[in-house]
Order: structure tokens, then C-alpha cells, then sequence
């Protein structure tokens, strides 16, 4: 880092041209001041506040932040995206684990899965990088209708019946699908798995925890995966270190109030949140998709 104008810090060399990427060789890197940390903070508190009680870390909606907001830019935004999960996962499962509720089989599922694909999406991601453009489409896709699904289920319910959980392969596939994704866009994972187990009849409860612990696991590996590939990269993949541990402060403390909030919530306003959120940043994408 070096200073810049204005009070603020400059991340050099944070955005460096990679195997096959267009551009110069190195980036200015992004101006943090300390209003931007701040803001950093503030995202990463009420994100948090509001994702944590149904399992979403919540980097799905900093993404656009970062990219759109912040102007973080890439490939250092799917680490910076790695760090807000790894500082600000242990608010909401210290809290999940005082409550007795972190753990279980679903947890060791989900881990075995999106650990693996968080490697291989890293690894896409430093030499392949793919557009933004695609991903956009396909998260668009994917969250749009399960999020208007899961909130026409909850409010207008099927006949009673008894509820069929994906089986133990059927939710590693998923999760392993959904770590790839992770590698490559640094995202959790939650939005995605969460609007599906629940859909399928697993509760809020126990999805929360264990997506939201998959996810921490997941963004370890894939931040040290990132820093191994730095070794065989062309240039440096670095977060953008302020700005990453600024929102992830922030998700920190929020994630700790929305996990002892949840208890409080009921199955029924959780589901909704959950199709809520699912159809908010499916809608997002799609509007910058279209664009």
C-alpha cells in the first residue's frame, strides 16, 4: 500500500493482468479512505444483520456493492469477497454454537462438497476469468424464480405431506456445484443452497447454521488457494485488504445480532426473508444483465 490523495490508502498491484485477461499489466488499485471504510462497515453490519438469520453470509449482495459502489476491481474482488466471509462468519456461528445449534450431518454434507469446488472455481477464475456478464445471467436464472417459488409456497402452502429433503448425494452434488461458483466469485454459497433445502423441506433452522459454517470452511480454502496461485499466476491476486477486513468487521457484529435474532423469527417470516433475499438478488442481476 501506498498513500493517496485525499487521506485515503492505494492497494497496489491488486489488480493485475492474469493469463488471458485483457489490460495492462498492473492497476492503480483502489483509493480506501477512511469514508470508504466506513462504508465498508456500515454494508457489511446490515448485510449481515439481515442474511445471517437464514444462513446467507451475505456476499452475494456485497459483490455489487464492491464492484458498483466501492469500484473494487477484478480479479481482487472474489478475494476481497473471500476475506468479508472468513472475518465475518465467526459473529453468527459463535452465537449458532452457544444455541446448541451448529454441526450435524448437513454441515459435514455441505463442507465435503463446496470445499473441493472452491479449488477448482479459484483455479477458473485466475486463469480462465470468466466475465461477470455470465455469471450475472446464471445467478439471475437460478435465484428469480426458486425466491418467487419459496415465497408462493410459504404463503399459499401445498397440501400437508410429508417433506423430502434432498438426499445426502443429491446435496454434496449441489454443494460442490455451488463451491465452484464460490471459487470464482467469492460468493458463500447460501443464497443458492438455502433457498433449495429449505424449498425442499429442511428448516430454516437447521439450513442456517449449517450453509453459514460450510461457508467460512469454504472461503479459508479458497483464500489460501488464492495465495498459492499467486506463486504460479501471472502478477498478484490480492483482496483489497481494507476494504475486505472494513466489511467484514462490519459482518462480524452483524452476523453475531441476526444469529440471536433468529430464534425470535418464525419459521414462516424466515422462509419469507429467505425468497425474499433469493428473488432480491436474482432481480438485481438481471437488471445488470440487461443493461
Amino acid at each position: 500500500m501506498s498513500p493517496g490523495s485525499g487521506g485515503g490508502w492505494i492497494a497496489r498491484g491488486t489488480c493485475p493482468r492474469v493469463r488471458g485477461a485483457p489490460g495492462p499489466e498492473s492497476s492503480p488499485g483502489v483509493v480506501v479512505e477512511w469514508s470508504t471504510g466506513l462504508l465498508g462497515v456500515a454494508a457489511g453490519f446490515l448485510i449481515a444483520v439481515a442474511t445471517a438469520p437464514v444462513g446467507v453470509s451475505g456476499a452475494v449482495f456485497l459483490l455489487p456493492v464492491q464492484v458498483s459502489v466501492l469500484e473494487v476491481p477484478s480479479p481482487s474482488v472474489t478475494p476481497t469477497n473471500l476475506l468479508y466471509n472468513i472475518v465475518a462468519g465467526p459473529g453468527a456461528l459463535v452465537r449458532f454454537r452457544r444455541a446448541g445449534r451448529l454441526g450435524g450431518p448437513l454441515t459435514r454434507l455441505l463442507v465435503a462438497g463446496t470445499v473441493p469446488g472452491v479449488v477448482v472455481g479459484a483455479v477458473i477464475r485466475v486463469f480462465a476469468v470468466p466475465g461477470p456478464r455470465v455469471f450475472r445471467l446464471l445467478v439471475a436464472a437460478l435465484l428469480l424464480p426458486l425466491g418467487l417459488w419459496l415465497w408462493l409456497r410459504t404463503v399459499r402452502p401445498a397440501p400437508a405431506r410429508a417433506p423430502h429433503p434432498p438426499s445426502p448425494r443429491t446435496t454434496t452434488t449441489l454443494a460442490l456445484a455451488v463451491g465452484v461458483a464460490g471459487g470464482i466469485y467469492g460468493i458463500g454459497g447460501g443464497s443458492v443452497l438455502g433457498p433449495i433445502l429449505v424449498g425442499r423441506g429442511t428448516p430454516v433452522a437447521t439450513v442456517a447454521p449449517a450453509a453459514l459454517a460450510s461457508t467460512f470452511v469454504t472461503s479459508v480454502v479458497g483464500a489460501v488457494t488464492y495465495a498459492l496461485l499467486s506463486f504460479t499466476a501471472t502478477g498478484d491476486v490480492a483482496p483489497e485488504w481494507l476494504l475486505g477486513l472494513s466489511c467484514g468487521a462490519g459482518g462480524l457484529l452483524g452476523g453475531y445480532l441476526g444469529a440471536r435474532l433468529q430464534p425470535r423469527l418464525p419459521e414462516t417470516a424466515l422462509r419469507l426473508l429467505l425468497g425474499t433475499l433469493a428473488t432480491g438478488v436474482g432481480a438485481l442481476y438481471a437488471v445488470q444483465t440487461l443493461r
